[in-house]
């Protein structure tokens, strides 16, 4: 599998980076191409690293907006783009093959809420269709302990320590190569089972020891380590920071805590298990 880090800025759009996105594609004649997570801007970047009509599936570990958000413009593109849109404004059911989306139960009500505006006073209201995200998405919800196989790829999902529902993610291709995703989450025993053995693990630390007080919402970078070293991981990197956060003090943090490999996700780098 390789992976690709598209958005690594944490809880809003930063000055060098879209907000949470990475792309999972694998070595096959035939690749299966995943999205975890499509927060605030990503949806620009993700258009430059992959043609996203042929994405396998897109998975949502949560759906606060810094990691779902520029899903409504990707349903615009599948809509609207003239190669699939029939030009009738009335009929969007024949536009192209759904994409499958796995999130938590209610995306599609959350996502359809911040698609669709109403008219009000518009003089052409009558012209315009109806939001249903199910025109271009097949929805199907996570839940702690499931699995799902997306193309070539074990999906499993481990609901985490956050203010909403919740998952990391943990991704097994046809070889046994793992990729854990953090999603958003403190820490906890789940979180340790998603990373277990993984030879790479994708992990959040937004907080800060000795300023960020807040518990059962982020990591800091010595309590992503800590999870790193009691799940056995194989290597470490480290996402999600936001702007005011130093990564270097992050970074030093998990070094402490954790005797493997650490790395900084930046937009653009990619790494292969």
């Amino acid at each position: 599998m390789k992976l690709t880090a598209i958005g690594t800025a944490g809880s809003f759009p930063g000055p060098n980076s879209a907000a949470s996105c990475y792309l999972i594609e694998t070595d096959e004649e035939s690749p299966t191409r995943i999205v975890l997570d499509l927060g605030s801007g990503a949806l620009s970047p993700l258009q430059r690293a992959v043609n996203t009509d042929g994405l396998t599936s897109v998975v949502l570990s949560h759906l606060h907006p810094d990691h779902c958000m520029d899903m409504t413009g990707l349903y615009v593109k599948h809509c609207y783009d003239p190669k699939f849109f029939n030009g009738n404004i009335s009929d969007t059911g024949s536009i192209r093959t759904r994409t499958s989306v796995l999130a938590p139960a209610g995306a599609q009500e959350r996502l359809t809420r911040a698609y669709y505006t109403d008219p009000g006073k518009s003089p052409v209201a009558d012209s315009g269709h109806d939001a249903d995200l199910s025109h271009a998405f097949d929805f199907a919800d996570l839940d702690h302990g499931t699995s799902h196989q997306v193309g070539s790829l074990q999906i499993e999902s481990f609901l985490v320590d956050h203010p909403v529902e919740a998952y990391a993610l943990r991704i097994t291709d046809a070889n046994g190569a793992v990729i854990t995703y953090s999603g958003d989450s403190d820490e906890c025993d789940n979180l340790v089972e998603a990373a277990r053995g993984a030879d790479l693990f994708l992990c959040e630390a937004a907080f800060q020891e000795d300023r960020d007080s807040a518990r059962g919402i982020h990591l800091t970078g010595k309590r992503a380590g800590r999870v790193a070293q009691a799940a056995d991981a194989k290597s470490l990197v480290l996402t999600h920071i936001p702007s005011w956060t130093d990564c270097s003090i992050v970074c030093g943090e998990a070094a402490r805590e954790y005797r493997g490999p650490i790395e900084l996700a930046k937009p653009g780098n990619s790494w292969t298990v």
